[in-house]
């Protein structure tokens, strides 16, 4: 059953971190600090359910009234809550006064959001003492407009809530049936069944009721128009879960594979088998996987080629001691051999060859990573953050210090690397797909090279650490990856492969080498779709 109740509102799916800085651009003008307490003051009274002294508090009392109770009633918002941020000056006789909001939505979840207050000065700069305003200072006003409830919110859209009770089916890309008894990993990514409830805001257009796109989701997907379609094959499902009962041991472990043509994910499995989905949620390092952003980043910037010489020794110290996987060494080894070998030194001693933020960028321009990506499912994707040091910068040429990734986001950066272009996952194909303007923006990597990092992970394949995959039919590339968690303890195993069609990424946790542990996992998936 669903029902749905139409609301003069607005808002946004994706939560930006608020961050102490935010609420005005470097070296703008404070205002007047009376701006700052009227908004708090309006802030205060919508929390507290007082609309009409909020109102009071604006230049269009009447107006604002009537669109904070539609809003609120209609959304079924109980108990907002605010963090006005400072004001800046607009000109002499204005103020922006940005602010976080956390709005309740009965019996769902919390819809958070940032906007911003506008206000004017409503007494010619002559100030003065209490004036009847319901708690604001004198002077100043709120300058009602909609867009203030929520930048979305407009004299042309609206906003809808809908209610969704039961689980809705789950379809495959050729619409067949999903069951979670059959395909946990699937109905757990998504967050349906289990009787949670379900619902979520969507952005209308006043006039012809048309859904201009879902603001936030509640429990899962939501849908006016039955199942949920989502773009898994089922064929390389059932692989992939085969592959992880397999071959994991009882270890925790997720999967990706989506397809490098369109970035629509075809399986996505863990074990345990419907519990945490790491492979969408987890933030692990990802270990030297990352050599393939690292190596791409160094080659479109020409300070490496392939036949190179960059050294492999045993150590290399840089604030702390790195060193290779078994201390292992390789004198005289060209960039090459480096890659498809995957020697972490070698990698540490090219951290002059990239700025402090170029890997952080390069990441996001090229791989899409650290932007927001819509898939039509919870997903955590991806983090490359600016190192604090040298040290911090060495070992994230390598895939560790604070670098955070999952299967999800690293077989999109695998797609990426085959094809040259990032296309944004998509598990849900109605409400996954991004509006207009929020799709990660980013460049196509140059032609020249995408056909060396092809080369080097088809070299790695046979010549190099993942020989796991070398009797697989077809010009399969890859790359292996060992991520330390503690200094003592097991390490996780990575590796990343692509064939014609698909990519796909798979870490095991608690393993010695990527490719004795998630190597047979995806040998078996690749030789299953062939």
């Amino acid at each position: 059953m669903i029902a749905a109740v139409v609301v003069a509102g607005g808002g946004t799916w994706a939560v930006a971190e608020w961050h102490s800085g935010d609420g005005g651009a470097g070296g703008a003008r404070e205002a007047d600090p009376r701006a700052l307490r009227t908004a708090r003051a309006f802030l205060d009274h919508w929390a507290a359910g007082d609309l009409t002294k909020a109102a009071s508090l604006t230049d269009a009392p009447e107006r604002a009234e009537t669109t904070l109770r539609n809003f609120t009633a209609g959304l079924d918002i109980e108990r907002p809550s605010f963090v006005a941020k400072r004001a800046t000056a607009d000109g002499d006789d204005g103020a922006s006064v940005p602010f976080a909001a956390k709005l309740p939505i009965s019996g769902l979840g919390t819809w958070q959001y940032r906007s911003a207050l506008p206000l004017v000065r409503a007494d010619g700069g002559t100030g003065g003492k209490g004036n009847g305003d319901g708690g604001g200072a004198a002077g100043w006003r709120v300058r009602w407009e909609l867009g203030l409830v929520h930048p979305k919110l407009t004299d042309e859209a609206k906003f809808r809530l809908v209610r969704e009770e039961g689980t809705p089916d789950v379809l495959d890309r050729d619409g067949g049936k999903l069951s979670g008894t059959d395909h946990p990993s699937v109905t757990q990514a998504l967050g349906v069944g289990g009787g949670k409830p379900r619902g979520a805001v969507q952005l209308i257009d006043r006039d012809t009721d048309e859904v201009r796109g879902t603001e936030a989701r509640f429990g899962g997907p939501t849908s006016a128009r039955g199942p949920v379609r989502t773009t898994i094959d089922p064929a390389v499902q059932r692989a992939a879960e085969r592959a992880l009962e397999r071959h994991a041991k009882g270890r925790n472990a997720g999967l990706v594979a989506l397809r490098i043509a369109d970035g629509e994910v075809v399986a996505v499995a863990n074990t345990p088998a419907g519990g945490f989905n790491r492979a969408f949620l987890g933030t692990y390092a990802p270990g030297s996987t990352m050599k393939v952003i690292t190596s791409a980043a160094l080659l479109n910037k020409g300070v490496v080629a392939p036949d190179d010489v960059v050294d492999c020794p045993k150590y290399l110290t840089v604030g702390k001691q790195f060193h290779n996987v078994e201390t292992s060494e390789i004198r005289g080894a060209t960039f090459r051999e480096d890659f498809i070998h995957s020697c972490n030194t070698a990698f540490v001693s090219l951290r002059d060859k990239l700025g402090d933020r170029e890997l952080t960028e390069f990441s996001s321009t090229y791989f899409g990573i650290g932007q927001e990506w819509f898939t039509g499912a919870p997903s955590f994707d991806g983090e490359v953050p600016v190192p604090g040091d040298e040290t911090e910068k060495s070992a994230a040429l390598f895939g560790q210090g604070k670098l955070r990734a999952n299967p999800l986001v690293m077989a999109s950066a695998t797609a990426t690397a085959a094809s040259g272009k990032f296309r944004m996952p998509l598990l849900v194909r109605e409400g996954g797909t991004a509006r207009e303007g929020e799709a990660p923006r980013t460049e196509e990597l140059p032609p020249d090279v995408v056909r060396t990092l092809r080369s080097l992970m088809r070299d790695t394949v046979t010549d190099g650490t993942a020989k796991v995959l070398a009797d697989l039919p077809g010009e399969v590339g890859a790359k292996t990856g060992t991520a330390e968690v503690t200094e003592e303890g097991p390490n996780n195993g990575w590796l990343v492969a692509y064939d014609d069609e698909i990519a796909i990424a798979c870490v095991v946790e608690g393993a010695q080498h990527g490719s004795d542990s998630a190597g047979p996992v995806i040998r078996d998936v690749l030789a299953a779709t062939d």
